[in-house]
C-alpha cells in the first residue's frame, strides 16, 4: 500500500515554485526531513532551517495611502507559524523559493538587525515616525525565542526613546513586558495581538504553528495589566469559518483588557489564492465553493482586491454586514476604538560608543 504523503502541522497542503518571476522548477532534496521521529504512514514533517541574512539597512519605507504607518522593521523574512492566509507568502518567491511550505520551513534571520537600527537612528536629519514591527512576518515566531532579534530591536527603540507599535500572534510578547511597560508608560509603545478564531480545531488548521488562541487572550491581559496599550486584531475574518465569531472574539477582547479592536476580510494575493483554495479542500471541502463565492463577493468578483482602502475594507452586502456587526459588538462592549498616538518628542538620536559611555 502507497505511503501517504500529507504533512502533518503545517499550514500550505503543497509547495509549488511561483511562476511570477519565470523561476524554475526545483527538486526538493532530503535535507528537508526533520530530524524528528517520523509518524508512521506518513511524511516525517519538515525541519525548519534558518539562513543569516545580512542587509544593509533595516528600516523599510513605504507610502501606501491606506497603511498607518510609513516604516516598518521585520527582523524575519518567512514565518513558522504557518497562517495559510498569510499575505507575506508571495514574497519567498523574490528568493527563488516557494510561497508554500518553503515560506513556513526555510526561514531568515536578520542578526545585525540592532546595529542598522542604531546607525539609522543616528543618521543627521533623521525625522521620529512609530516604527512598525510584525508588519510582514511575526516577530514573536518561534525563533526569536534563540535569536532574540525583536528584543534587540526594541532595546535600541528603548534607549533612544523611539516609538514602535508591535503586532503579534504570539504571547511570546510578553517575555519583553521588562521593555515594554517602561516604554508604554513614557507613551512609546503600543502591541496588536491578533486573534482570527476561539475554536482549537480551526487554529490548528489556519494558523498551525501559532500559539492558541487562550493564550494568546491571556497575553492581552497580561500587557493591559502591565500598562501597555493593547487591541486586539480579528485579521483575517473568513467567511462561512470564522465569521461567525466576530461577536464573541470582541467580547473575549473587551473581557482581557484590550483599549480597542479591528477587523480585516480575508486578502488573497497572487499565490496565496491557490494555497487558500488548495487548504480550503483540504480541510474544508463541504463548502471551499461558497467560501471562494463569498470572498470574490467581498472582493469585486475577484479572488484579490489589490486596489487602496477597498483592499482593507472590502466592498458589497457581505463587507457591509460585517462591518455592521462589527461596529454594533463594539458599542455593545464599549470599545471606542480611537486611534492610539504614540510620542516621538523623546527621541534622542544613539551616541558613539564613548558618549554611550560618558554621557
Amino acid at each position: 500500500m502507497a505511503q501517504s504523503r500529507s504533512r502533518p502541522v503545517r499550514g500550505a497542503t503543497h509547495n509549488r515554485e511561483s511562476r511570477r518571476f519565470n523561476l524554475p522548477e526545483i527538486e526538493v532534496d532530503g535535507d528537508w526531513l526533520d530530524m524528528a521521529e517520523a509518524i508512521d504512514g506518513a511524511a516525517p514533517p519538515l525541519r525548519t532551517t534558518v539562513t543569516v541574512e545580512t542587509p544593509r539597512t533595516i528600516i523599510t519605507r513605504n507610502a501606501s495611502p491606506d497603511v498607518p504607518f510609513d516604516r516598518s522593521i521585520n527582523a524575519y523574512r518567512g514565518c513558522e507559524h504557518g497562517c495559510i492566509y498569510c499575505f507575506a507568502r508571495p514574497s519567498h518567491a523574490f528568493h527563488d523559493l516557494s510561497p508554500g511550505l518553503d515560506f513556513e520551513s526555510r526561514l531568515f534571520a536578520k542578526p545585525t538587525a540592532a546595529a542598522l537600527l542604531r546607525e539609522e537612528l543616528a543618521k543627521p536629519g533623521y525625522l521620529c515616525r512609530p516604527i512598525a514591527m510584525g508588519t510582514n512576518t511575526d516577530p514573536y515566531q518561534p525563533i526569536e525565542a534563540e535569536w532574540r532579534i525583536t528584543r534587540s530591536v526594541i532595546e535600541v527603540l528603548s534607549q533612544t526613546g523611539h516609538p514602535v507599535s508591535i503586532t503579534t500572534k504570539s504571547d511570546r510578547v510578553v517575555r519583553d513586558l521588562d521593555l515594554l511597560a517602561p516604554m508604554a508608560a513614557r507613551g512609546l509603545a503600543l502591541v496588536v495581538v491578533s486573534v482570527t478564531t476561539l475554536d482549537p480545531r480551526i487554529a490548528m488548521t489556519v494558523e498551525p504553528r501559532a500559539p492558541a488562541p487562550e493564550r494568546r487572550l491571556r497575553a492581552v491581559r497580561r500587557l493591559a495589566d502591565a500598562g501597555v496599550p493593547v487591541f486586539v486584531s480579528i485579521a483575517p475574518v473568513i467567511p462561512q469559518i470564522t465569521d461567525h465569531e466576530i461577536e464573541h472574539l470582541v467580547e473575549r477582547a473587551a473581557e482581557a483588557g484590550a483599549r480597542g479592536v479591528f477587523f480585516l476580510p480575508v486578502r488573497l494575493p497572487h499565490e496565496v489564492a491557490p494555497l487558500f483554495r488548495a487548504w480550503l479542500d483540504a480541510h474544508f471541502p463541504d463548502r471551499a465553493g461558497k467560501v471562494m463565492a463569498t470572498i470574490r463577493s467581498i472582493r469585486g468578483g475577484r479572488d484579490n482586491d489589490p486596489d487602496f482602502f477597498t483592499r482593507m475594507q472590502g466592498q458589497g452586502p457581505w463587507a457591509d454586514l460585517l462591518r455592521t456587526r462589527f461596529r454594533l459588538a463594539c458599542r455593545k462592549h464599549g470599545l471606542a476604538n480611537e486611534r492610539l498616538v504614540l510620542r516621538t518628542d523623546l527621541f534622542r538620536p544613539p551616541r558613539g560608543d564613548q558618549g554611550e559611555l560618558f554621557g
